[in-house]
């Protein structure tokens, strides 16, 4: 493998120092826990990898998650840089409208509003193909993947201040096919559908909607599919190796800054190239 594959700049390896880049920004993250797979070195997941980022670059972040524990702990790690920075956990499912509507409640009231929403809540459910899905399955995806996404948007859009920046966290298996479940690649690609209308819907009020689209990740979530399916693992990624959690959370930094203010309705793959080379 070249040397230039494995390129891993301190960005990716979540080293590099803040710069202010969302310096009084009010960040919800919903989905900023990670799962517990029981690894004692699983790597950062896109989820704290972002709250802890957005953090870092001056924002205030509420770290939402339906394991409070765990967005506790993202908390935790962003107090270990900071011991002045704003951050606190909510507990919420966001597959629950009352829960939705109490989680973004309760951000406005910490924040006194929300600028910056990411939504990171995603899950993979039945066995491999159409034969291995059942309804239920199907059903248990789709209020997770895209509904929990649109009860969250529904909620916030019309509080949200002119300027705002909304991130959907979707997957390149909404793409291209891969991950031989159905309901999962069906409902990421529907996330596509559901951001081009939030950005159609947020357009005079200069609120801009975008998807990033992760590849094959090194998370607790990417390794827990590899166990599923070790040929994971072999993939022909054009850079050469799997992402990293911070370097999902930099293209939504990006997107929430001011620095994507012309971008909306788009999504971007970070996913080393295997969307578009492959």
């Amino acid at each position: 493998m070249s040397e230039r594959s494995m390129h891993m700049p301190a960005e990716s390896r979540g080293e590099a120092p803040g710069r202010g880049r969302l310096k009084g920004r009010r960040v919800l993250v919903v989905g900023g826990g990670q799962m517990d797979i029981g690894d004692a070195d699983t790597p950062i997941g896109n989820g704290r990898a972002m709250s802890v980022l957005f953090a870092r670059e001056g924002a205030s972040v509420a770290v939402a998650d339906r394991d409070l524990a765990s967005a506790e702990a993202s908390v935790a790690l962003i107090g270990s840089e900071h011991e002045s920075a704003h951050a606190f956990a909510i507990a919420a499912d966001a597959s629950k409208d009352d829960d939705v509507t109490r989680m973004v409640g309760e951000a406005e009231l910490a924040m006194g509003a929300i600028d910056g929403l990411v939504l990171n809540v995603g899950i993979g459910a039945g066995g491999p193909w159409l034969s291995g899905t059942t309804p239920e399955q199907w059903d248990r995806v789709f209020a997770v993947n895209i509904r929990s996404h649109m009860l969250t948007v529904r909620t916030a859009l019309p509080k949200m201040p002119d300027g705002s920046s909304i991130v959907f966290v979707s997957s390149v298996a909404g793409l291209k096919p891969g991950s031989r479940l159905p309901a999962y690649d069906a409902s990421k690609a529907a996330i596509a559908g559901l951001c081009r209308h939030v950005a159609l819907e947020g357009e005079r009020r200069a609120i801009r909607a975008n998807v990033i689209a992760p590849g094959l990740m090194d998370t607790s979530i990417g390794r827990l599919a590899s166990r599923g399916r070790p040929g994971r693992e072999k993939t022909p990624v054009p850079l050469g190796r799997q992402g990293t959690g911070w370097e999902t959370a930099y293209a939504a930094l990006f997107l929430l800054s001011e620095e994507s203010a012309y971008i909306t309705g788009q999504v971007i793959a970070v996913d080393g190239g295997l969307s578009a080379l492959r």
